[in-house]
């Protein structure tokens, strides 16, 4: 792979993972304990627990792709980088912009 498309994969990960640690910051805030001393109704209080279980889902997605990512960027100038685990072939370099985490290609995903 050439050099230029690694410094663009380079920088398209660093941009997903500034993106990614703010939504986990924004997240984090969200999933806060829900008081028993606060004066909600019964509904209200189930519909917040509910809330609160779809976003730590999506926190520990976040924090997931997260760690694929940090661990893409660490491998970007290995020689490995960029070749399919399954069939060896370089990976398109579009789809590693993409979604960098990918250690396959198209067919063999």
């Amino acid at each position: 792979m050439k050099q230029e498309e690694l410094k663009k994969i380079e920088k398209e990960i660093k941009g997903m993972i500034a993106s990614l640690k703010v939504e986990i910051e924004h997240l984090e805030e969200s999933t806060a304990p829900i008081a028993p001393e606060n004066s909600i109704g019964r509904l209200s209080r189930l519909d917040a627990i509910n809330n609160k279980s779809v976003v730590e889902a999506s926190l520990r997605n976040r924090k997931r792709k997260l760690n694929k990512l940090q661990l893409s960027l660490s491998k970007v100038y290995n020689t490995g980088f960029g070749i399919c685990a399954s069939c060896k072939k370089t990976i398109n370099p579009k789809r590693l912009i993409l979604m960098p985490q990918s250690d396959k290609c198209v067919k063999c995903a």
